[in-house]
């Protein structure tokens, strides 16, 4: 069935085609033409420093709302300890009185290297911590509950948008349909406190917060995890299930399945290899699209569950207007969020090999 299925006419393994003179240069004196003729070289020659590009005016961007915020940044750290004398040294601690060109090429140089700095916090109360010391257990926490969320979120969103594609139309795809929409409507604090009334208000199942104490793991109570992974389950869910039954459903309607059928192909074999290989393209950005949900998602989520990650202790730099932890927070948010689309597209290639023939 090889001439069915176009995804097969991908190009032969271990091909690669370097560099391909122009032909319209020949013969003549001009300079020869290059071309990278391999889809993914090709792809991460031309993305990877467009990521880079992006990744460098994000920590500008960042780095500027941090100096703008209101208020004397020394005088706000040191509350009421802000004498002018101890305002002048944390200023100088901090390097406020720097140009601005120089601080951000010292932060920019500083993050390049893995040297995260110093809590400006700590500083003000007279003790040096690093930055690093700080982020490194809610980061760890954060990304504890991103994973579990994504293991439940990948094959659910495959079987749950798989059905509602294949039957289009009916009650199947109707109640899933209605189901996720009205799930994805909602924001993610009112799907944590209606899960809260649910399991611990009325059925005294689960915990209503999720704290870690120190020197712990997340995993030493298991069920603190359970209600914010099902919330971010729940909001991420709905849109990566309509994702793919639309992708299904596109599939469905082209012509190689439909010949599949007319040769007498079993519904499973026409389901698992040429619709949701072909589905698994949408599939993968519905993954990537949630990883980027979750950095903004998760701040709100551990909020409502006091789950001390990283979008908390970020919450918390913010009120104390620790100017170095933000900074650096966002900058790691910001750095997940433009590599995940660089690796979604990476696998939707690899996934998908047609997509390399268009490259």
């Amino acid at each position: 069935m090889a001439s069915v299925f176009p995804l097969e006419e991908a190009l032969p393994a271990g091909e690669v085609h370097d560099e391909v003179l122009d032909e319209s240069d020949l013969g003549n004196s001009a300079v020869p033409t290059f071309r990278i003729r391999h889809p993914i070289v090709a792809f991460l020659i031309r993305r990877v420093p467009a990521g880079l590009a992006a990744l460098l005016v994000a920590t500008m961007l960042i780095f500027a709302a941090v100096q703008v915020l209101p208020g004397n940044v020394a005088s706000v750290v040191l509350g009421r300890n802000a004498t002018p004398a101890r305002v002048a040294a944390l200023r100088a601690d901090l390097h406020l009185n720097d140009p601005l060109p120089t601080r951000y090429v010292t932060f920019l140089g500083n993050l390049v290297t893995g040297h995260l700095g110093d809590s400006s916090a700590a500083l003000a109360q007279g003790r040096t911590l690093p930055v690093w010391q700080v982020i490194k257990d809610p980061l760890r926490n954060s990304l504890v509950l991103a994973v579990l969320t994504i293991i439940v979120y990948v094959p659910l969103c495959l079987v749950l948008g798989t059905l509602a594609g294949l039957f289009a139309g009916r009650k199947v795809d109707h109640a899933i349909s209605m189901g996720a929409v009205s799930i994805g409507a909602m924001p993610e604090f009112l799907v944590g406190t209606l899960l809260i009334v649910i399991f611990f208000t009325k059925l005294n199942l689960l915990p209503p917060v999720s704290q870690v104490s120190p020197g712990q793991t997340p995993f030493s109570h298991p069920t603190a995890l359970i209600l914010p992974v099902l919330t971010l389950l729940l909001v991420s869910t709905a849109f990566g299930t309509r994702l793919v039954r639309a992708s299904v459903v596109e599939v469905l309607r082209e012509d190689y399945v439909a010949m599949a059928r007319l040769n007498g192909q079993p519904e499973r074999r026409v389901i698992l290899r040429y619709t949701l290989r072909n589905a698994l393209g949408p599939g993968i950005q519905a993954l990537a699209q949630t990883v980027q949900y979750l950095i903004g998602g998760i701040i709100v989520t551990e909020s409502v569950f006091d789950y001390p990650g990283i979008g908390s202790k970020l919450v918390q730099a913010v009120s104390v207007r620790d100017v170095q932890e933000i900074a650096v927070i966002s900058a790691i948010l910001a750095t997940v969020y433009v590599f995940t689309n660089i690796l979604a597209d990476l696998a939707v290639m690899l996934a998908v090999p047609k997509l390399r023939t268009q490259a």
